[in-house]
């Protein structure tokens, strides 16, 4: 019985009997220690991974050959963030002797470096150590709040597995470096968290904390007026009723916060370029600033069909973001991703609008999809086969090492720079 046992799973049956008495213990501890746990060991993982990287990196802008683990994770954006803490944001946009705008600190939202700042203050740590924790911390929170959320949808084996789906993505890695990703992914897990809720006044606050973490406030605010847009023909229509009974139904109260959260995510959504504007005096400082990066200007969708004919030549190339449009659509009506509910779907849809619209298509796309995590779950939900969901982890556990080799650590191309992560 023993080697069929070892046959069909290549373990031991002690190795067995030891894997399920330590599951038994986890399934005893609260759901917070839990998520904590997948989280912490996902982190881990990362941190080994990232070691090494680390002594295999070679001559790079930041630091010597061979980094240790802290200074490795501090190099990219981290470094911006540090500049933000040390100079703060420039009132004259730097330019070339062409008078073109040049890389700078408006590129990157204030929340982050804001708090990393007020705790350098407090305790006396350096920006890049007061960065790291924040991220690290903020990372923690949200694996709990992308529960506290799951739960809405699902029960707690499914959620729980969304969590680690979550937490081993191949750009997770992520969470821990000292960039605003995490706390992003905070404030974002919250405030969907509320909407599904229906606790409209309780998400304000956090809506415009998230508006100016990362530039995610134009989908958020888009979703929120749809979602307002649905409720308000189902009132109209006569759909609904003062009692309530209809889980789908708004009593007007509910109407005018979900009024008062939509006005404020709009405004929020445009604070950061306002406060761009105001203190250069430049209407288009963070569009300009924004754009320096891709090299060209902004031309909403554009960037997606150069890339379509960049990998699929001319004639299949303009067709690429209508097939992936297409694809992304329909997956949005696969029955798993159904059960998320019509706020989360409308997030995912919103915000890979966004991306289409908006972002140049490079290698620091794989980064951006992490808003999408609502989707994690759709991904558990498509079959409850626990080899099929250790596989998905699996797999994006050896992505991941794919992602902090090839995108994370330096290697000076044969043009002059690399890849960004």
């Amino acid at each position: 019985m023993s080697t069929v046992a070892r046959r069909r799973t290549g373990f031991s049956p002690s190795a067995q009997a030891a894997a399920a008495r330590a599951g038994a213990v986890m399934r005893a501890w609260p759901w917070w220690a839990q998520v904590s746990a997948i989280y912490i060991a996902a982190r881990l993982t990362s941190a080994c991974i990232f070691m090494a990287a680390a002594l295999h990196q070679g001559p790079n802008p930041w630091f010597p050959a061979k980094p240790d683990y802290w200074n490795f994770i501090n190099i990219w954006d981290a470094r911006w963030y540090g500049e933000v803490i040390a100079n703060g944001y420039p009132s004259v946009l730097p330019t070339d002797a062409a008078g073109n705008v040049q890389e700078n600190a408006w590129a990157f939202y204030p929340l982050y470096p804001a708090l990393a700042a007020g705790l350098s203050t407090v305790t006396g740590l350096n920006g890049a150590a007061s960065l790291t924790i924040i991220a690290m911390l903020a990372g923690w929170g949200a694996a709990l709040l992308v529960y506290a959320l799951f739960r809405q949808k699902a029960s707690h084996a499914p959620a729980l597995w969304g969590v680690a789906f979550f937490s081993t993505f191949p750009v997770s890695a992520v969470l821990q470096v000292p960039y605003a990703e995490s706390l992003s992914l905070l404030l974002l897990a919250t405030a969907l968290l509320l909407v599904v809720r229906r606790q409209y006044l309780w998400a304000i606050p956090v809506v415009v904390l998230l508006c100016l973490s990362r530039p995610v406030g134009v989908p958020f605010a888009l979703m929120l007026g749809l979602i307002l847009g649905g409720r308000l023909v189902e009132r109209f229509r006569g759909n609904g009723a003062e009692t309530r009974q209809d889980a789908g139904t708004h009593s007007v109260r509910d109407l005018a916060a979900l009024t008062g959260l939509t006005a404020v995510a709009g405004m929020s959504a445009l604070a950061w370029p306002v406060a761009a504007w105001a203190a250069t005096g430049d209407f288009q400082a963070y569009t300009k600033t924004e754009t320096v990066w891709r090299g060209h200007d902004l031309v909403p969708f554009k960037p997606w069909f150069d890339a379509g004919v960049d990998l699929f030549g001319p004639v299949l190339g303009p067709l690429a973001p209508f097939v992936f449009a297409a694809l992304f659509g329909a997956m949005l009506f696969l029955p798993p991703v159904v059960r998320l509910g019509v706020e989360l779907r409308l997030w995912c849809a919103c915000y890979m609008g966004y991306l289409v619209a908006f972002l140049h298509p490079q290698t620091s796309t794989f980064r951006m999809l992490l808003p999408l995590f609502p989707l994690a779950l759709g991904a558990v939900l498509l079959s409850r086969s626990r080899a099929y969901r250790g596989t998905v982890v699996t797999m994006f556990l050896l992505l991941q090492v794919v992602w902090i080799v090839w995108l994370w650590a330096w290697a000076q191309l044969p043009g002059g720079g690399d890849y960004p992560p």
